[in-house]
């Protein structure tokens, strides 16, 4: 027959009371709920199947170390990239061969993604965007125009040609500071200022002109070279999506049936070798308007926003995010249970050993207490850290060797108070070792700092946690952290997505940890259920 477990019924009434607190319960509920989680990360998130069937047989690489050579001939005996072997025609077209990965993400924790992976869905897409229309005349000394280029679609002309031997006056109207500039510069005279002017065409529309500054020559010239450009340009800018299967005629606009089957040919054949090396843009005339064609492929550089088998995007070495944020709960869970556990019973047994004892031994000790939390434990950090490098177990030993003072300070209090109490002398009475009425008397009269403190500073030591790994004195990477992704978002700031998730988390865990701890304080409270009595 086993004991039966009974419940102090002072202990029953404070359980009842906390479940009456339903935040503070739903809370407890899910905060336990997330660390199960993190428990299990491997088999909701990892780079490693659960299960493999190869050849008839069955692995478990989870669980269990297989070498590549034990799939492929002339492997390796090292861990494959399991990933890669399913698309191996070795272990693809056998049939019966498959793999089965993790339920959520088959990506680990410190797996690096390839960019190409990202790429392999980016289509290329085909811009045009509209240029200025630029265009020069050559004229001479009566205003005739000697030569033409790229002018005609200013004159609503067919051809250059047609402009030549033509007066300037049949399309502009010459102003006297453009005649006497124009005259200046045949007869060779100095004209260093350069010239400008805006003018109408006949159909409404604006020119500038313009002629670059002038120095005499050994010889004067026959003819000035006047630069015409469109006084005002409308902003017009068409995408055409090419994906490797071809331009979707449904989505690509009007400009793209302007074009001719040339243009078509030519802007099809660049576009097909932007999936393999970038293009130069070329220019293009379309309806007597020039446009610039840009070919452009979305280029995976890290860190790089989310997708959609990277929801919460990726980091600055291409990790997934939301599998590291996984990760490092269970990472900050165990630093803050274990950290809280050593501070307990540091505290406990140095604080209750000062309150029991009394004497030389409290006075002592008090003034320790005072050197040791005057040391400063970051500066401790640092110089640990280069000594034996940074480790998970090191910073939870330094950080518990300082970490003891609170708690001890409020177990003193409760056994100077329990000490004198009638129960406690009578123990003393009747001969029971000292160690024992510690043990199996005062303290379990003295747990209501403990079970009051503990979510709290569950609380603090993973946002301690977090922020050391910020500051880069914390975990050693590779290591997952919530910290080390916000340290992440401060040097690459458009990445909002490194600040956002990471902090949600954060916020999340510290959050219900608090509703937490208040329920835990308000069960523990004498004074909610006391009352006046007259």
């Amino acid at each position: 027959m086993f004991p039966k477990f009974r419940i102090n019924p002072v202990t029953r009434k404070r359980i009842q009371r906390f479940k009456s607190l339903k935040r503070s319960f739903y809370s407890l509920w899910i905060l336990v709920g997330l660390y199960c989680f993190g428990l299990i990360a491997e088999i909701l998130c990892s780079n490693i199947p659960l299960y493999v069937r190869y050849e008839g047989r069955s692995y478990y690489p989870l669980f269990k170390f297989y070498g590549e050579d034990q799939f492929m001939e002339g492997g390796y005996q090292t861990r494959p990239n399991y990933r890669l072997l399913a698309q191996q025609p070795q272990f693809a077209e056998k049939e019966g061969n498959y793999m089965v990965f993790p339920l959520i993400a088959p990506y680990g924790p410190n797996e690096v993604i390839d960019p190409k992976e990202i790429e392999k869905d980016a289509e290329v897409r085909i811009e045009f965007k509209r240029l200025q229309q630029v265009a020069s005349l050559d004229v001479m000394a009566d205003l005739t125009i000697r030569k033409a280029t790229a002018a005609a679609s200013f004159f609503e002309v067919e051809d250059d040609r047609f402009l030549r031997r033509q007066s300037l006056t049949s399309y502009l109207g010459v102003s006297e500071e453009l005649r006497r500039s124009i005259e200046a510069r045949i007869a060779n005279s100095t004209a260093q200022l350069e010239f400008q002017e805006t003018v109408k065409l006949a159909d409404g529309s604006e020119v500038r002109l313009s002629m670059s500054a002038f120095t005499p020559r050994s010889r004067e010239p026959r003819s000035v070279r006047i630069t015409l450009r469109e006084g005002t340009v409308e902003a017009e800018a068409y995408t055409v999506p090419y994906p490797r299967s071809g331009i979707a005629i449904g989505e690509a606009p009007e400009i793209w049936s302007a074009l001719d089957d040339e243009q078509h040919d030519r802007i099809l054949a660049l576009a097909e070798t932007r999936y393999e090396k970038a293009v130069l843009p070329i220019d293009i005339s379309i309806a007597d308007r020039q446009f610039k064609v840009e070919f452009e492929r979305k280029q995976v550089f890290y860190p790089y926003h989310p997708t959609k088998d990277h929801i919460l995007g990726l980091d600055h070495i291409g990790r997934d995010v939301g599998v590291r944020i996984l990760y490092a709960l269970r990472t900050a869970l165990n630093f803050g249970i274990l950290l809280v556990a050593v501070t307990m019973v540091l505290g406990v047994a140095i604080g209750g050993l000062q309150g029991y004892v009394g004497g030389r031994l409290d006075l002592f000790g008090q003034r320790f207490i005072e050197i040791w939390s005057s040391m400063p434990f970051l500066y401790v950090m640092i110089l640990l850290g280069s000594v034996m490098g940074r480790s998970f177990w090191l910073l939870l030993l330094v950080y518990g060797l300082f970490n003891w003072i609170g708690i001890s300070l409020y177990m003193r209090g409760e056994f100077f108070k329990l000490r004198k109490q009638p129960f406690v002398e009578a123990a003393h009475c009747i001969g029971l070792p000292g160690w024992k009425i510690m043990l199996r008397h005062m303290l379990p009269n003295g747990l209501v700092p403990i079970v009051t403190f503990f979510p709290f500073s569950l609380v603090g030591a993973i946002a301690s946690l977090s922020a050391l790994d910020f500051l880069g004195f914390g975990l050693p990477p590779p290591t997952p952290s919530w910290g080390e992704l916000l340290s992440q978002a401060q040097e690459f700031k458009y990445a909002w997505w490194l600040v956002l998730y990471p902090s949600i988390a954060l916020f999340l865990v510290v959050l219900l940890g608090v509703f937490v701890g208040e329920g835990v304080r308000a069960a523990f409270d004498p004074r909610v259920h006391s009352r006046y009595e007259s």
